[in-house]
């Protein structure tokens, strides 16, 4: 058993580091000595270590990769926190603030990844949170306050100790578990959470409906897949797409449901479908994030812009010979898909590594929603 778990890594790692090396330009010569190194050290201790440069490389492969992402024209700007030697909860959590406060960066967001020790049998590092920062969902007799989606590991955070204020905007904890032992919880420092009041440009009275945003995401519970080693820990962020707040987060039905309220206060008539008020006060929504945040000098991306820049990705591909990993109901945008370029194009989603993928949720089994873009 432990002979073939060796063999299929040598051939994961060998296939990384042939590939990644000559993308790199790297010279033949170099390529076989790494290979020896890498397939030397796995055969002596069953494992291997990245350097930093094939750390930083196969990160942003991944995100290269990923089927499910429209903002991979940026790939190459991730920037890597190497944090593979960290191994206490209080060490993790440090990293995972600085993380925020550089990706963050006053508004400026900056594409970051911080990356702690692979999964290995005597080390096991997970990060609980869906998201380094999201909104708690605290069930109520009068039904959920705050986020639905997030009313499960609120639970959670809520069973560790953690109290929150109850408002629909509680910034929820980090936590952090090692080695399968008892979870920590570490509060954020609330000078390192940037959120953008939303108001809109020309209805005074949306500034009164007391909505907000965090201005990034952080994704947190992903495994990142290297060369036939698992990083199970591996923040990652770029920027908001606005539909990803507007159309998802603050409108579905399953989160903050806005869309009748703000429908009511534009005074349309929503007892009928055929007043098209869910699109009318969707497009409002959509103008009161983006607008809120572009005058709070919050990077954002409007979904028009983002579906142009990956048809650029997509040519900028074809032109280096490589085939585009595509999940087509993830890259249309939630709002009008079919006025993207995106709309008219197909795709072919495989398998592809390195690649950010899916894993258990670390307190109970449900899997992740997949839903398009419901981050």
């Amino acid at each position: 058993m432990r002979e073939n778990r060796i063999e299929a890594l040598i051939d994961k790692a060998y296939s990384f580091i042939d590939s990644s090396y000559t993308e790199l330009g790297k010279s033949p010569q170099e390529i076989e000595r790494r290979i020896k190194d890498v397939v030397d050290s796995i055969y002596r201790t069953g494992t291997y270590a990245h350097t930093p440069e094939e750390l930083e490389f196969g990160a942003r492969l991944a995100w290269r990769n990923n089927s499910r992402c429209i903002g991979r024209l940026f790939w190459k700007t991730l920037n890597l926190f190497d944090a593979r030697e960290l191994r206490t909860e209080e060490e993790i959590a440090a990293a995972l603030f600085k993380h925020i406060e550089y990706a963050t960066n006053g508004g400026r967001v900056r594409p970051a990844i911080t990356i702690f020790a692979p999964q290995m049998d005597e080390l096991n590092i997970r990060i609980w949170n869906h998201q380094l920062i999201r909104y708690a969902g605290y069930e109520s007799g009068d039904g959920i306050v705050g986020d639905p989606a997030s009313v499960s590991f609120t639970n959670q955070c809520l069973e560790l100790g953690w109290k929150g204020e109850g408002t629909p905007f509680d910034i929820l904890p980090i936590v952090i578990s090692v080695n399968n032992g008892a979870p920590k919880w570490f509060s954020i420092p609330p000078q390192l959470v940037l959120e953008v009041p939303l108001t809109h440009p020309q209805y005074e009275w949306f500034a009164g409906l007391g909505l907000k945003w965090y201005g990034i995401p952080i994704i947190a519970d992903m495994r990142l897949e290297i060369g036939g080693l698992s990083y199970i820990a591996a923040p990652f962020n770029g920027w908001y797409m606005t539909t990803e707040i507007a159309a998802r987060n603050l409108a579905d039905e399953r989160r903050y449901n806005k869309l009748p309220i703000i429908a009511q206060k534009m005074g349309l008539d929503i007892s009928t479908n055929t007043t098209f008020w869910k699109d009318r006060a969707l497009i409002e929504l959509n103008e009161a994030v983006h607008s809120s945040f572009r005058a709070n000098k919050v990077n954002i991306v409007d979904h028009h812009t983002a579906s142009e820049q990956f048809m650029l990705f997509q040519q900028q591909e074809k032109e280096e010979g490589r085939e585009v990993n595509g999940r087509w109901s993830w890259l249309i945008p939630p709002l009008s898909p079919a006025a993207t370029p995106i709309w008219h194009n197909s795709f072919t989603e495989f398998e592809a590594t390195p690649n950010y993928l899916y894993q258990k949720c670390p307190y109970h089994a449900q899997q992740p929603d997949e839903s398009p873009q419901d981050k």
